[in-house]
């Protein structure tokens, strides 16, 4: 049988190591894909540290990823050898079980994530369900559609399944993997954007992203300098510190939302009482389906987000790894193959 090379971490906590795999041809309703480019995402540590249940070791890391269809199975269709792909959080649901059949995709019962219920990306090959597939528009490159399968698509769908509308103020709190590109989108949605992060040293970088206003969280009271704005209709809070989150709850507008796409397990210190005069709810946002790639990288190429990647060699996936574990990285690594 032939092989691929493929990352493997043998036990939680253990070094990303390079191995030779089998390369199987993909069961019923599953298609082989020729992975060139694979995201290194924050969420990756999780898997890596075992931090989740049912993890099969060794585990390949790895749900954003962008590459060719080589094979097809049985019963699939509407795909094609050769199809440009991609694969994200999202890596296949039911469609039988009581989530599904509301059109609850992203809470299937049976729901399928690369990496915890298959091997991931970190290969130069994977083998996925069908219903995971997104297709990648031609105007976009592996390695820029890799991270909209799971950072793109959840800041934009955090943003565009909100109450806001176009002219309204939008804040995005964190500038990091997930925030540049959501004060992109924000932007491109026509929103009055703020980003707000730690330092003056960020407020250019916010500004070349498309922000129109920067609030340095070391310095200023969030909550005070959002007021002093108008008001957020929205925070979307994409960096993973509850005690920050909470912070801007005082700086929302009448029914305002605060979004949570930054994953940690700290409570959120928010009282009912600091809710109810405005009107304010507190809502989590699970990344989204193929379908919800598919258009975030539509909506990519129509307005020009694209994230800030670094490209690293599959070879490399130890230190990309270590440099996005780490914050080294300038907001996305991406491995090619």
């Amino acid at each position: 049988m032939p092989t691929h090379k493929a990352v493997h971490v043998a036990s939680a906590g253990a070094a990303l190591t390079l191995a030779d795999v089998e390369t199987a041809s993909p069961p019923r309703d599953h298609v082989r894909i020729a992975v060139k480019a694979s995201g290194v995402c924050g969420t990756d540590h999780v898997f890596v540290n075992g931090f989740l249940p049912g993890l099969t070791w060794p585990i390949t890391p790895g749900h954003e990823i962008a590459g060719a269809i080589a094979e097809i199975g049985d019963g699939v269709q509407d795909f094609a050898v050769g199809d440009r792909v991609e694969v994200g959080w999202f890596g296949g649901n039911c469609n039988r079980c009581v989530p599904c059949r509301g059109g609850y995709f992203m809470q299937c019962e049976r729901l399928q994530v690369p990496s915890w219920h298959y091997p991931g990306g970190y290969a130069e090959s994977v083998t996925v369900p069908a219903t995971a597939l997104a297709r990648i528009p031609d105007a976009l490159t592996f390695a820029e559609a890799a991270p909209l399968g799971c950072a793109g698509v959840t800041t934009f769908n955090g943003l565009r399944r909100t109450r806001a509308k176009a002219g309204d103020l939008v804040a995005v709190l964190g500038i990091g993997g997930l925030g540049h590109l959501g004060v992109q989108f924000s932007r491109a949605m026509g929103f009055e954007t703020v980003a707000i992060a730690r330092g003056a040293a960020r407020a250019d970088a916010a500004r070349e992203l498309g922000a129109h206003h920067y609030i340095d969280s070391s310095e200023a009271d969030v909550a005070a300098a959002l007021k002093a704005l108008g008001g957020a209709a929205v925070v979307l809070a994409t960096a993973a510190n509850s005690e920050a989150m909470a912070a801007t709850v005082g700086g929302l507008g009448p029914q305002g939302e605060l979004v949570t796409i930054g994953v940690t397990t700290e409570n959120l210190p928010i009282s009912p009482a600091q809710l109810i005069d405005g009107g304010f709810s507190v809502v989590g946002h699970p990344s989204g389906t193929s379908r919800d790639v598919e258009e975030t990288m539509h909506f990519a190429v129509l307005t020009g987000v694209r994230a800030v990647i670094e490209e690293r060699p599959l070879a490399q996936a130890a230190e990309a790894y270590e440099a996005m574990d780490t914050g080294k990285a300038h907001y996305r690594m991406v491995l090619v193959v």
